[in-house]
Formats: C-alpha cells, structure tokens, sequence
C-alpha cells in the first residue's frame, strides 16, 4: 500500500529547502493528516536532527490561507482581488494567451521566472524546462544566489566539489567565513562541534556577530567586502613566515610563484587599514592556520553578494593551496558540494528548442526587463519564487508587474506579495504531496520523494501543471505525459557522473536515500577540470576574459572600506546588509505566525555610534532609505558589527501597512564573476520616524 493510501503510521520524507543539509526526515500522520515532522535517525548525515523550520513545516502545509484553487484576477494589479476558476478554464486561458502572443510577437515575449523555493529536481529542472523549450520562450539566467562565488571557486578548483562533510570533524582549526551555519547548515555545526571536543579552535569572520560567531571560539569582525584583502593579508603572513607547503604547491597548484610576489604589496598594516580587522589578529588567525593540522574553511554564502563577490571567493579558495590542506583528513574548503549531477538533457529535453540562442535575461534585473519598451516582456509565469520580496530593487520590479499589458501567472502555496499582481493564480502542491528527486549541495546523499498525504484541495505540482499545459498546446505526448518515475529514471541514467554509479529508482525506493559512489574522489586532486588540471592560483583564463588572473583585492562599486571610508559629501554613509535571521528560509515561512512570533519583528541593528549620531534609540520607528526604496524598521542598538554598518536580519512580505522588504533597497548591478547577485554592496541612511 502507498504512504499516500495510510490513515495512520510515520513515514519517510526528505526536507525539500533550499538548504545545503537535506535532512531526513519521518513524517507522522494521524487519519490522513500529518502531525508532526520530525527528523529521520537513521541518515547517516543528519541523524534526526532537524531545524526549527522544518519541524513546524504544518503549520506551512495546512496554512488556513494555503490557496485551494486556480483564480482569475478581477481588482487592479496588487490588490489581490480574485475569483475562483477551474483548471480547464486556467490551461485555456494561459495556453490561448502563449499561443497568441507567441504568433504576434514571437515566443520570446513570454519568460519564465522561477528559483528552488522547492529543490525538487523534477519540479524545477523537469517538466518545466521542456514546456519553455518546447514553447520558445525567452530564458531566465538563474544566478541570484551562488553563481559569484561558484564562479570564483571554479577558476582556483575547476569543479563545486570540496571537503566531504563527514571529514570536517577531523580538522583542529574550522573557519567559518561569511556564514551563519548555525541558522543555515545545523548539521556542519555538528560536525564542527565534534571537532571542538577533540581540541579544535572555531573562527567566525563575517561582519556580524550573528548565532555562529557567539558560538565560535573567536569572532573577526571585517567591513562588508574586503574578505578578498583579508585573505590576501593571510597569505602574505604565510609566505613570509615559511608557513606554506611548497611541495604540494609544486605538485598541485599553477601560479605560486606569481602568487607570492603579489602578496607583499598586502602588508598586515595595510590589510588591517582596509578591513578593519587589527594588525596583530591578521597575523595570529594567519599562524594559528598556517601551523594547524588539519585546516578547514567552510565558505558561506554572505561574502558573494558583493561587487566583488567572485573575487572574495576566489582569493579565500586558494588559501588551503598554499598550506598544503587539501591532503589531510578534514583539511580543506567546502563551498558548495556538487557531486550529484544528474542527465539534465533527459530532464529539460533542450532538443525541443527551435531557437537555441533565445534572449536571456537575468533574474537579478527582473525589474529592469519588465520596464523595457524594446521588445518588451508580455508574459511571465512565476513558480517556486516570490520576486517581489526576494529579487533586488523590489520597487522597480513591483512598477514592472503593475504593467497592465503584462499578463503574470504565479504558481505557489500562498498569495505571495508577488501573486497579488497575477492575472492568474495556480495553488501548488507542497512537496510532501508530490514524487520527486531531492540531492544536497552539501552531503553525498540522494533522496526521493514520494507522496504521503494528497493534494489539498486542487492543487497541482509543477510537473502536473506543466504537463497539462505541454498537452493543451498539442507538444509532442510521449514527453508531456511521462510520469516522474518516468523522469526520475531518465535522469539517473546517462549521466557520465562517476559518482552517481549506482543510484537507482529501485534503490532509491526501497531504502529513500542512497549514498552516492565516492570511490573517484580519492584522486581528487589528480583530475581537477581546470585548463592545467590544476589548482589554478594564477588562471589565464581570468586574464583572458579581461578579469585580474591573481586574487586581488577591489574596492566595492557601492560602500566603503577602512581606506576609503565614508565622508561627509556621502549622501548615504552606512553599509546595509540584510542577511538570512533563524526562522525563514529566504522568503519562505515570512507568512507563517508561529516563525514571525519566534523572530519578533524586522529590526535594523545599528552601532552605538552610529545610532547616536543620528539621535536614535532603541525601540525607535526608523526609516530606511537610497535612491532605490524607503522600509520601516524598528531600531536595535547593537556592537554586533563595525561602525558604518547596519543590519536587517530576514526577507519580510509587507505587512500591517508597513514597507519592510529589504531588497527594496538592494542593487541588481552584477558581480564581478557569475553575473549574480549584489545584496549586500548597498549603501543607505537612516533617521527615526
């Protein structure tokens, strides 16, 4: 009997967030519904252990405002006024309007819009992708969150693969740089933990004290953006004191010799002038990790999101080079673990594409594309995203939606701040209704999901919705009407992935995850798919392109550092960041009253100083502003972070008539790698209400 058919028993499920753990998880249910969520003790990896967020993901499933049906849209944009349809009404309405557009104006008038609010494979990189291949559509370059910093690590590493997870417990010295894994990978916590028992020193360096730096053994404070001036600074401590590994250098890595005739311009002075970090700790955190046994870094995700995103990433990833890390058990780097590839040519069917050069554009600039009056976007369709909180320059992007020409359909579990704008709204299943594919970007774990409660009300996941949509436009059935098992086993065939050797459907049915073939990554180091099969400390191939082919520090487009710090002529003289807080994931649970009773309300942390200068005091209304936006927040006085920089921890919808979307002050100007993101590379200021 299926999980989905069982009144009462616990059953197996894996956490479909955008998180780099991809928990276990046992689901309970009680005459066919789920009570409670609770983790899975036999993962090898995460043990049973599972974080806030998911363990009240009913009160997300069974939300009193989860949307049940499709509506049409019958108030003005925004207003979030609809009236119930069908399904048939809705696929006839959206295919007539593609087809119409699509033979007036080309298919390239229409663009999806979507990201992993939901990282089932089969949902974001299946169905979905033949549907716009199959139509022609315009695509969407998805590098809001990663691509900086994957860029930068693929130009020193070659591939998104470190450090196993596992092995970590084994290093005496951990950095956790620019990540806050005590809210965002609990499960490396752990592990860091069990090292700590055995004598390891934990280093934060960000520029907040945020949960993980209070854990941590030492917090280093640094002004947002100068991680590349840090890194560098270590480096120049490591060669002049003879604390680097020239036989690994000589085997492993190009450019160690360019490399350390660069680093002396980076003097600890002038690296402490930069960063605001002091002399004398550049040179202990350098010593403490040149003399260690076993040095790890864990690179997050916060030093990206800058003008010099790539290049942060890329500077910091050739520091376990030098020192030889690679080759001791829990040395090294982790920052993103991509091992599991799958067969994304069986998934996507990109073959369906007559026009295999389309317009692209880029999802940070969302807002930009959809005000053009060249050629301009005419359709958009919006599904495991909320862009009207989670894309930068919100304020643009909510004038782009308010077109009345632009005709929007949002797929998702709730009226989002972005589906209020829509023409149509689809009421998506949540992932413990659906069967899909689930790997971590961490761990070395597949997982599938299979149903175990069925669909509330009528909603569809996205497989199902783009599959009615493929048929209603007459495509090709044998592609359009394949089961996700179907899918599933096509992806996991064909994948000239080493790693994936083994993982099966069957086995993945009979056991839920199965662990991937790591036999390869003993020779790791001798198959890097770098241009010199090396690791590339200096890379000709970033000379090529136009980009510095050493690490190399560069002020931020936006912002300040401790060389070029604000002045009175600095129209908006502080540093705004608004990083991940405990209890939302992105945008996900913003809506939920049980995680905005646990986080309060959206606060601006301010330092002393800074909050005095502007007669600011704590509990204060204040407001936020630049060119781009204006939020409210309540004030927090707070010497979590150095002078000049302001917080505002998590992504909040609006609410009770309040602005409060941080992103309505962000930039999408692109790094400088990876055209991603820039979040945190905003400058702001602030007066009390």
């Amino acid at each position: 009997m299926y999980m989905i058919d069982q009144e009462n028993g616990v059953f197996p499920a894996v956490c479909p967030l955008d998180c780099p753990d991809t928990c276990g998880l046992l689901l309970h249910k009680e005459n066919g519904k789920i009570v409670k969520v609770a983790g899975n003790p036999d993962h090898p990896i995460t043990k049973g252990a599972i974080c806030n967020k998911v363990r009240n993901m009913t009160e997300r499933v069974y939300h009193p405002e989860r949307l049940q049906y499709p509506m049409r849209r019958i108030g003005a944009k925004g207003e979030g006024q609809f009236e119930r349809i069908s399904w048939d009404e809705a696929i006839s309405e959206i295919t007539t309007k593609f087809s119409s557009l699509s033979d007036t104006y080309g298919p390239e008038s229409i663009l999806p819009y979507s990201f992993y609010g939901n990282m089932g494979i089969l949902g974001v990189d299946g169905m979905d992708r033949r549907f716009f291949n199959a139509l022609g559509a315009s695509k969407l370059e998805q590098t809001i969150c990663n691509a900086a910093g994957n860029t930068g690590w693929k130009y020193t590493m070659g591939a998104n693969r470190g450090t196993l997870p596992e092995d970590t417990e084994h290093a005496d010295v951990i950095l956790v740089w620019g990540g806050n894994i005590v809210s965002t990978n609990m499960h490396q916590v752990v592990l860091a933990e069990k090292a700590r028992k055995k004598g390891a020193q934990i280093v934060v360096i960000d520029v907040h004290r945020n949960r993980t730096a209070q854990w941590g053994d030492w917090f280093i404070p640094l002004y947002p953006g100068t991680d590349s001036a840090l890194a560098l600074g270590l480096m120049h401590v490591l060669f002049e004191q003879g604390l680097t590994n020239e036989a690994f250098m000589q085997k492993y890595t190009v450019g160690h010799e360019a490399l350390r005739d660069h680093v002396r311009s980076y003097t600890p002075e002038r690296v402490a002038r930069i960063t605001g970090v002091p002399e004398a700790d550049i040179v202990k955190l350098a010593e403490l990790y040149g003399n260690a046994q076993a040095a790890h870094i864990h690179i997050g995700n916060g030093l990206q999101h800058h003008d010099n995103g790539g290049m942060n990433v890329r500077s910091v990833a050739c520091l376990p080079a030098i020192t030889g890390q690679w080759l001791k058990r829990g040395g090294g780097a982790i920052r993103t673990n991509s091992y599991a590839s799958t067969n994304s040519d069986a998934l996507e069917r990109p073959e369906l594409r007559q026009n295999p050069e389309p317009r692209v554009v880029n999802m940070n600039r969302i807002g930009e594309a959809l005000l053009e009056a060249e050629q301009p976007i005419r359709a958009l369709m919006v599904y495991c995203s909320n862009p009207l909180v989670v894309a930068p320059d919100t304020e643009r992007v909510e004038r782009g939606f308010a077109r009345e020409d632009l005709f929007t359909i949002v797929h998702d579990l709730f009226l989002t701040d972005t589906a209020k704008y829509a023409d149509i709204v689809l009421p998506a299943t949540s992932s413990f209704e659906t069967t899909d594919l689930y790997t971590s970007y961490w761990h070395q774990y597949v997982h599938l999901q299979e149903p175990v409660i069925a669909p509330l009300g009528e909603s569809k996941s996205n497989v199902e919705l783009f599959s009615l949509l493929g048929q209603a436009m007459g495509y090709d059935p044998e592609i359009f009407c394949e089961t996700p098992e179907q899918m599933i086993e096509e992806a996991l065939e064909g994948t000239g992935n080493p790693y994936m050797n083994g993982v099966t459907l069957e086995g993945l049915k009979q056991h839920h995850f199965v662990k991937l073939d790591m036999s390869s990554h003993n020779s790791y180091l001798d198959q890097l798919p770098t241009p010199s099969g090396k690791i590339e400390l200096y890379s000709e191939t970033m000379a090529q392109r136009g980009l510095p082919p050493l690490p190399t520090y560069s002020a931020l487009v936006e912002g300040y550092d401790g060389e070029n710090p604000a002045g009175p002529a600095d129209v908006y003289p502080l540093m705004f960041l608004s990083p991940p807080n405990h209890n939302f994931l992105n945008s996900t649970f913003a809506n939920s009253a049980k995680h905005q009773r646990l986080e309060k309300m959206p606060l601006l942390q301010m330092h002393p100083e800074d909050a005095a200068h502007r007669q600011v005091e704590d509990g204060d209304a204040v407001v936020v502003w630049n060119d781009r936006g204006r939020i409210e927040l309540t004030a927090k006085a707070s010497e979590s972070m150095l002078p000049g920089t302001v917080i505002s921890q998590g992504l909040w919808w609006d609410g009770n008539g309040k602005k409060q979307r941080a992103n309505s002050l962000t930039s999408n100007r692109l790094s400088d790698m990876g055209n991603g993101a820039t979040f945190f590379s905003a400058t702001v200021e602030v007066k009390r209400q």
